[in-house]
């Protein structure tokens, strides 16, 4: 029986040293993930853009409730379109080729968001910024799995959905206070930190062993994980992963549907339909409205609701690892379900003239508890289980489906 002294003795440090010493060395993952989020970041500014900026909009635009709908809603055609293609373009061009062709055409559509003048250019601009929310919905998460050793992994996986929510809020935050051009304008800043970022920080390792570049692959790696650390183990278990995924056979959309990744795919999709179907994005995008018809100031409506939600999901990222995934997800629905019967009772209060003084303070506990819930878990939770429940042969196809989907 091999013991861990005699380990030490044969020269081979046991593993949780190993660790230890990884531990000491993660600068470059970390400025890494860092350069990465500012996509989410940016996601979450697109988000969270069209509820703070809806009055003035519609004021200075003159547009119809109709059109100011459509602005509001084409995002996520555009999210659809960068799904779809998201999964070819990080594989063709790279994640970080990914991340760049996703920061210009946010760019893009924010500064024609800027400029607009009428409904036309404002909604080619919303477009645009929702193609590339699609592409960094994939790519970002995908990135930060491939460089992040395993100890670190969760929490590292989990900042995507923190500063996607850290940007929702920012939006909510600074609405108050800019014009909406001025927004816009602020958009583009996260995106051009992206850029400038992707200069100082190595490709993912695993895509480079894919592609055959063992020259940078060896560079990279060595960079992520630090000078002095022994990285021949992982870098084995990297090429023993990529030559595994190049024997199987290439999956199309068609065998996601076979009996032996059913059970997979249906897990997958069905939490991306619960998350999108319990209303969020109904909330998020129309909470100035909602804050407004229950009675109550927008403007600290929108701030207590920016400040919980970055609370909340900060600690989601803290606990997802040890309170596991199906238990926050538990609490998270019941937490939604009650803050939505508790919102639609304030709103039949009012609408009946029922205990009419109660319904305001009846609707914001309901709003808030229910973006406590969802931030707990509905929101992050399901893009880290789609991460670990699809085997690496279908990962790519099933990942896009699931986005799409979303």
């Amino acid at each position: 029986m091999v013991t861990k002294v005699d380990k030490v003795q044969d020269g081979r440090a046991p593993l949780i040293a190993q660790d230890e010493t990884r531990k000491e060395n993660n600068y470059m993952v970390y400025l890494s993930t860092f350069v990465a989020v500012c996509g989410s970041f940016s996601f979450g500014t697109g988000i969270g853009y069209s509820s703070p900026s809806e009055a003035g909009i519609k004021k200075d635009l003159d547009l119809t409730i109709a059109q100011y709908s459509l602005f509001g809603s084409i995002t996520t055609f555009g999210a659809m379109i960068g799904a779809i293609t998201s999964g070819p373009i990080a594989d063709f061009f790279g994640r970080k080729g990914a991340m760049r062709v996703s920061s210009v055409v946010c760019i893009v559509g924010w500064l024609a968001i800027y400029f607009a003048q009428g409904p036309v250019p404002l909604d080619t601009g919303r477009l645009a910024t929702g193609y590339g929310m699609g592409v960094f919905s994939y790519v970002v998460p995908v990135f930060i799995a491939e460089i992040a050793p395993k100890q670190l992994r969760g929490l590292l996986t989990a900042a995507n959905q923190l500063l996607i929510i850290g940007g929702v809020s920012v939006s909510f935050i600074i609405g108050t206070l800019l014009h909406w051009r001025t927004m816009a304008l602020a958009g583009v800043i996260p995106c051009l930190v992206l850029l400038v970022g992707l200069y100082l920080i190595p490709e993912s390792p695993r895509w480079l062993a894919k592609e055959g570049k063992q020259t940078e692959f060896d560079f990279a790696l060595r960079e992520l994980r630090g000078e002095g650390v022994d990285v021949s183990e992982e870098a084995a278990e990297i090429k023993d992963y990529i030559e595994t995924l190049e024997r199987l056979p290439k999956a199309r959309l068609f065998d996601l549907f076979q009996t032996r990744y059913m059970r997979s795919v249906i897990i997958g999709v069905g939490l991306m339909i619960f998350q999108q179907f319990g209303g969020i994005n109904g909330i998020c995008f129309y909470a100035s409205s909602i804050f407004v018809s229950a009675g109550v100031s927008a403007e600290i409506g929108k701030i207590t609701y920016a400040v919980l939600q970055v609370v909340v999901t900060a600690l989601n990222a803290l606990f997802i690892d040890k309170a596991g995934r199906k238990p926050l997800l538990l609490v998270s629905v019941a937490g939604m379900t009650v803050g939505c019967l508790l919102a639609a009772s304030s709103f039949y209060m009012k609408a009946n003239q029922k205990s009419v003084a109660a319904a305001p303070a009846l609707a914001v506990t309901g709003i808030l508890l229910y973006i406590a819930g969802f931030s707990l878990g509905m929101g992050a939770v399901p893009w880290v289980i789609m991460s670990e429940i699809f085997s690496i042969n279908i990962k790519g196809t099933a990942g896009g489906l699931v986005t799409l989907v979303n």
